[in-house]
């Protein structure tokens, strides 16, 4: 799907909103109390995403020829997402199968609507197709024409089809506890669902994902990647 533009409202569990409440003034006898008007509520930017083609210019780093999918076969969302500063942040990109680019980013837009904060989503051919540069940016990222991880295979992210949220709080573990990268071990060793960022069994990203049929590397036997969910392990 080309050009297609969600719109949506931003909400959560709860409100960060302040009821108007009667400012207190001198009152004389016989004279009623006066209150201030309601203030309005402030504005919440909607989410929006564009779905659109991709060229060999776009993707200059993370796609080749040889690739297991072709770049007609992939989409770019350029869409809202709850940044890490508690505020909307326009102009997210993601680059993901065709077949799931709608799913995809109707399921960003739940985890826009429940604030659920990113970090930063960004292409990982700023990275220069680097998954380990992308991940030490803590960027949420999705295609990239790669091997998975400790595999000659190729990775889902080479069809397009795993995406990877907030790496640095969800790292890669290997099974003797390994994480390749060493700075973000602390948020590995104090992982909890109140931390910001991070994902736990059954939190509403594991759900969110869950709905649209996805699975996440938090599940997995042996290795964990807590960041990582896709069609398939």
């Amino acid at each position: 799907m080309t050009g297609v533009v969600l719109a949506g409202t931003a909400g959560c569990g709860g409100s960060d909103e302040t009821k108007p409440t009667p400012a207190e003034t001198a009152t004389s006898p016989g004279r009623p109390s006066a209150t201030t008007s309601p203030s309005p509520p402030p504005s919440i930017v909607p989410f929006k995403a564009s779905i659109g083609p991709v060229n060999r210019e776009m993707l200059k780093y993370s796609w080749r020829p040889g690739c297991p999918v072709g770049l007609k076969d992939l989409r770019l969302i350029t869409m809202t997402y709850w940044g890490w500063d508690g505020k909307p942040q326009e102009g997210g990109q993601l680059v993901v199968n065709a077949k799931v680019a709608q799913k995809i980013a109707d399921t960003f837009k739940r985890l826009y609507d429940q604030r659920f904060p990113i970090r930063r989503m960004e292409l990982v051919d700023k990275y220069k197709g680097s998954d380990f540069d992308s991940i030490e940016a803590d960027n949420t990222s999705a295609f990239n024409c790669r091997a998975a991880t400790g595999s000659s295979n190729w990775s889902r992210h080479a069809y397009g089809m795993a995406v990877d949220i907030n790496p640095g709080e969800n790292p890669y573990v290997e099974p003797g506890g390994r994480i390749y990268h060493p700075r973000f071990e602390k948020f590995y060793k104090r992982r909890n669902a109140k931390n910001k960022g991070v994902m736990v069994a059954g939190d509403k990203v594991v759900k969110a994902f869950e709905a649209m049929g996805w699975k996440w590397g938090g599940y997995w036997s042996g290795a964990k990647d807590y960041q990582h969910f896709s069609d398939s392990r």
